[in-house]
């Protein structure tokens, strides 16, 4: 259907109510601006970056949890992204401004929709990959969420949640799976909300840090973080995914308290990974038994086919790496250029 053009009268109305609205919001910026250029901010202090809207953001005192405080930046500071540990000084009416950014531990980038690489979040010890008997757990799915978090450098942790469902028809696949990445280093853990089987162990392993959680639709990270958040239930309303096709509609990242301890970063730009911006090099990085094959292959521009001397080729061989991991491997690489 073609779209209706509009007349001038109609033209000249939606100029002039989008110019009232920018005016609007610029008088706002600049009443803002003046409150903290000229009344008395308090002192320095750190803090921690809760949620992010541009150029304002919701800073919390590490000494007071669930204490918030919206604050504007220096017009010379780089954007920060929740997680970040900022100094900040507060101003009146719970209004401060940011004047420095802290050094990041960590950062979790993605690519934007015209392939920059952009932060969504900073300072994160554990990305928790959460899968489940239903919908059926994939190698090759569950190797690129690895890949993309070996890429940022932050530890991965393996969760099979929804045990529930483990019945004689997948017992066997799902622990044979959950085995070879055991072997390959990974933590790997089991959990079920409606039998209340595991919840100990994520509540120990994530207390004292900093978490998000990764996966599919439907595999009951929603579930998760209604019993590891109990009291913010309305915060992660949108986390919801009652109709099995993740209904997040949350756009900025927030960061959660856990009651026990730790925090859980939520982001629908954190909870999928494309790999499309990535070369040949990181993946084979994102391999831990591949990693440090390439430098023994008889070519320096081996590309780990059929070519004669292929280390990795040669460890396959021998049994020291299996071919479903291989499999992904040649399979993610594949799909680069198609992602």
């Amino acid at each position: 259907m073609a779209k209706r053009k509009l007349n001038r009268r109609q033209a000249w109305r939606i100029q002039k109510i989008q110019g009232e609205r920018a005016e609007r919001a610029k008088r706002r910026e600049s009443k803002i601006q003046d409150q903290l250029n000229t009344s008395e901010l308090g002192p320095e202090e750190e803090g921690v970056v809760i949620a992010h809207y541009g150029i304002q953001l919701d800073i919390e005192r590490p000494s007071e949890p669930g204490s918030l405080y919206r604050c504007h930046l220096r017009a010379n500071l780089p954007a920060l992204v929740t997680g970040d540990r900022i100094i900040w000084r507060p101003g009146k009416d719970d209004i401060g401004v940011v004047v420095a950014q802290l050094p990041r531990t960590s950062e979790l980038c993605r690519p934007d929709n015209h392939g920059r690489i952009k932060p969504v979040a900073a300072n994160i010890d554990y990305i928790v990959l959460v899968v489940a008997p239903v919908p059926r757990a994939h190698p090759n799915l569950i190797d690129r969420y690895l890949v993309a978090a070996e890429a940022v450098d932050i530890e991965p942790v393996l969760l099979l949640n929804k045990t529930d469902l483990l019945n004689d028809e997948n017992r066997q696949h799902l622990d044979a799976l959950m085995q070879v990445y055991r072997d390959l280093g990974y933590k790997v853990l089991t959990a079920s909300t409606k039998l209340e089987h595991g919840l100990d162990d994520i509540k120990a392993l994530l207390k004292d840090h900093t978490s998000v959680f990764v996966g599919q639709s439907g595999v009951g990270k929603s579930s998760l973080v209604n019993v590891l958040l109990p009291d913010v239930d309305a915060k992660v309303g949108d986390l919801s995914e009652q109709t099995g096709k993740g209904t997040h509609t949350t756009t900025s990242a927030k960061l959660f308290h856990f009651p026990e301890g730790g925090s859980l970063i939520d982001s629908p730009g954190i909870r999928e990974f494309g790999l499309w911006h990535m070369d040949p090099e990181d993946v084979i990085n994102g391999f831990r038994e591949l990693r440090n094959l390439p430098g023994y292959c008889r070519f320096r521009d081996c590309r780990h086919e059929q070519e004669p001397g292929c280390a990795l080729l040669e460890a396959l061989k021998k049994g020291e790496i299996l071919p479903a991991r291989m499999n992904s491997y040649r399979h993610i690489l594949s799909s680069l250029d198609e992602d």
